[in-house]
């Protein structure tokens, strides 16, 4: 059984307390359903679950998210498989991980608790190699956008989930990151979620849940998944993944309680020269004209790939920035450059990082909406910080020289 804690949702409160839980709406998503008197929901984020020593959940490949395996191995223990299930949360923080663990233990052919994680049908699930568990995603798109999932596909696994499973009592099929779906696939997978065949299981992830229709977000059971503690990633990446606990600290602040970030990080080597260097453009270019940082906005244009990964970067930088300027250090997230950013917290005025730091944020949704990147990238480079010139009357903001013109 869940107990839970509220702590500051206004919804929350008001509802009063509950002792079992319903896979409902809270307040942060558009065309809410109303909530029953008999549960709390999933989406409120502060609320903070103890989990019942007493009960066992197998062989979850899960890394945390306790409660959200104990609530999927009381349902199919009881008998109550559900039909649709939405995994929401930030990217690549274990929705895709626990979904395909579901799948594994509905068709898990072991006596007793369910994954085992031996049987030919959970090692074919590990592999991606499960005739009736299909993983549905968004075709690629150009480098600095997001692909999209188109009605062809929808339309395919509308015909595949008419078929009967080959192996298995269950046919499940994971659509991951449903908010790239077009309307008309969006409308298509209304008719499968509104009458599911008999054995067919769909489980939905998405990171903005926002985006999706209400009528999808209805017909689905919500399991809101939230960061984890910054300690319980670096334990995993020491025990599970091998790294050193110095890798393991850094990268549990960098990944922000994202376990998938933090794993994919430890393995490439890559990332991590990449990300030096452009936290040294992210300090260099307020220093710079604005001639050489337009020249720096064209120079990432023609490597479409890394504009992304680059904005994150930033806003992660500018945030930090923002954060010791607050008296916040222990909530930085660049725990390896904690000198450099406080000599950054010291020459910028934090309203004008303020205003930066909300354009880097709306940057990356503006490249999904088919926004120029170059001019995109040209904009930030004007706005940037300009470094406060302190003199004898004081700081004052740092300006670039007049342009003087000949009469």
């Amino acid at each position: 059984m869940l107990r839970e804690t509220v702590t500051d949702c206004a919804a929350c409160r008001l509802s009063g307390g509950y002792d079992s839980l319903a896979l409902v709406l809270c307040q942060d998503l558009p065309g809410r359903l109303r909530r029953s008197p008999l549960a709390r929901s999933l989406m409120c984020g502060t609320i903070a679950f103890q989990m019942n020593e007493n009960v066992a959940a197998g062989n979850w490949p899960v890394v945390g998210h306790e409660w959200a395996v104990e609530l999927l191995h009381n349902s199919l223990v009881a008998g109550r498989r559900p039909h649709a299930v939405l995994f929401t949360g930030p990217p690549q923080i274990g929705k895709r991980t626990l979904a395909l663990a579901l799948a594994a233990a509905m068709n898990c052919a072991a006596e007793g608790t369910r994954p085992c994680g031996q049987c030919r049908s959970c090692r074919l699930i590990a592999r991606g190699a499960h005739s009736d568990v299909r993983v549905v995603q968004a075709e690629t798109g150009e480098s600095s956008r997001e692909g999209v999932l188109k009605i062809d596909q929808i339309r395919e696994l509308q015909r595949a989930a008419g078929l009967a499973p080959l192996e298995s009592p269950n046919k499940v099929f994971v659509l991951r990151e449903i908010e790239r779906a077009n309307l008309p696939a969006a409308n298509a997978l209304l008719k499968i979620l509104e009458e599911p065949p008999p054995q067919v299981v769909l489980l939905l992830t998405s990171a903005r849940p926002h985006a999706l229709l209400p009528t999808v977000i209805s017909r689905c059971q919500i399991l809101a998944l939230r960061p984890l503690p910054f300690t319980q990633v670096a334990s995993a990446l020491v025990e599970r993944w091998g790294a050193s606990p110095e890798d393991a600290d850094l990268l549990s602040h960098l990944s922000e309680g994202r376990i998938g970030w933090a794993v994919e990080r430890l393995k490439d080597s890559a990332a991590r020269d990449e990300r030096a260097r452009r936290l040294i453009d992210a300090q260099q270019l307020p220093q710079m004209g604005r001639l050489q940082r337009l020249g720096y906005a064209e120079t990432l244009t023609r490597a479409p790939a890394s504009i992304h990964p680059t904005l994150v970067l930033w806003a992660s930088w500018w945030r930090d920035v923002l954060l010791i300027q607050q008296g916040c250090q222990k909530h930085v997230s660049n725990v390896d450059r904690l000198s450099e950013l406080e000599q950054q917290a010291q020459a910028f005025d934090p309203i004008q990082l303020r205003r930066f730091l909300v354009r880097l944020q709306e940057a990356p949704a503006q490249l999904n909406q088919n926004a120029n990147a170059r001019l995109l990238l040209e904009a930030l480079m004007l706005h940037m910080p300009a470094p406060i010139a302190r003199g004898p009357l004081g700081p004052s903001f740092g300006t670039e020289p007049a342009i003087v013109r000949p009469v």
